[in-house]
């Protein structure tokens, strides 16, 4: 047995909380840098929460376009001194990474508040830029045969799960129309044109079977968010959420040919152990949706339905904020747009809005709890990091 599979219960996050959700609006394109937009969150975390840049003595940061910066160069620009600094570059497991480790920082003592910011810019030629150098496993495996970038990754990913479950393409349109309708209720979205089913289908291919509303679009823009204790979110007046159990995991399954689940599955036992609830207590889920077929593999990997049941799972539930299984309740990235490592902030950010009133759109009826869940730094042919929280209003 490894010592991996004897390792001893991990600690509860005791009295530490996340507050003061912060998204600066998102823009297609932005001749503004990854600082700027960081800044500007930063800017916006002290000012709800009444603090100066010298309160907080812990940062964590997460982007793809800041250059050869990382959070140390941004202490400097952004007037901060942290005795706590982590720099997370893990594309949308970054959020829920980025929480976890904040929470034991705080919990032991090493920082009071810790600020988590992710921001990227987005210009004319920076998805191509970014796409030139992002995975070198990927360049080395398919750039030489004129294939490479996400939407081809995910075409494999999404043929081989439609071959192995019989999903349908209107299974994944489902989830996007569901998306679009919690989008249009929440005003930061860049897409909020209602989206049918009919439409779904009949949109141009991309990489088959992926279509032009599988695909998430390329922006600008920043979350943040506030970790402490729970005396110190009450004394600034700022509503929080509890972390009842977190995971993370990396390259797990690496003995798949092709990806059809991701490391949840490995670890969704523990999640659920450790929160203390289970999947029929949770009020709201977020996953990470750059394409549809990932938020299928979360539903099952997480425990919502058995593997391979997600297809049917969407067809018997309404996935719209009023409805029965709400689902990436401010439109997800599908609908509210890609800004990079900030996706991987998104559902986190809304989940806690949700959790203490604060929605930016729609309110989801007496949410209580709610699962979020990350996944990011695709290769050619899987992404490799994947985590997930279960948070609980105070």
């Amino acid at each position: 047995m490894s010592f991996a599979a004897k390792a001893s219960k991990r600690l509860a996050y005791d009295n530490v909380v996340a507050c003061a959700p912060i998204s600066i609006a998102y823009e297609r394109y932005s001749i503004e840098s990854a600082h700027w937009w960081i800044g500007r969150a930063l800017h916006a975390l002290i000012t709800k929460a009444g603090l100066a840049p010298l309160d907080l003595d812990g940062l964590s940061v997460s982007s793809f376009t800041l250059g050869l910066d990382t959070a140390v160069g941004l202490t400097q620009h952004l007037g901060v001194s942290p005795r706590w600094l982590d720099h997370v570059p893990m594309g949308g497991a970054s959020g829920i990474i980025a929480l976890r480790r904040a929470a034991r920082a705080v919990q032991c003592g090493d920082a009071e508040l810790v600020a988590c910011v992710a921001g990227d810019t987005n210009q004319v030629d920076t998805f191509r830029k970014t796409l030139q150098g992002f995975s070198r496993f990927a360049q080395d495996a398919v750039y030489p045969y004129g294939a490479g970038g996400p939407n081809a990754s995910f075409a494999l990913i999404t043929q081989h799960y439609m071959d192995r479950y019989q999903a349908t393409r209107a299974d994944f349109g489902r989830i996007c129309v569901a998306q679009r309708d919690n989008a249009m209720q929440f005003g930061q979205a860049l897409l909020r044109k209602p989206l049918t089913l009919q439409a779904y289908l009949d949109a141009r291919a991309v990489a088959d079977p992926i279509h032009l509303f599988d695909c998430v679009m390329p922006c600008a823009g920043a979350e943040a968010f506030l970790v402490c204790r729970e005396q110190t979110a009450c004394a600034l007046g700022l509503p929080s959420v509890r972390l009842l159990a977190t995971i993370e995991r990396h390259n797990a399954f690496a003995d798949d040919p092709v990806q059809y689940r991701g490391g949840w599955a490995k670890d969704a036992d523990e999640l659920w152990a450790m929160s203390g609830v289970t999947p029929g207590d949770i009020d709201l889920l977020e996953t990470y949706d750059d394409y549809p077929v990932i938020s299928m593999m979360q539903f099952e990997d997480l425990g919502f339905c058995q593997k391979g049941e997600a297809p049917a799972f969407v067809r018997a539930h309404d996935l719209t904020v009023a409805g029965d299984f709400p689902h990436n309740t401010s439109g997800g990235q599908l609908s509210v747009g890609q800004a990079g490592a900030a996706g991987g902030y998104l559902g986190l950010v809304e989940a806690m809005r949700q959790l203490t009133g604060q929605a930016i759109g729609a309110q989801v009826h007496n949410a209580k709890t709610a699962v979020v869940s990350g996944f990011g730094m695709i290769n050619y042919d899987r992404g490799l990091a994947s985590a997930a929280a279960v948070l609980a209003a105070v």
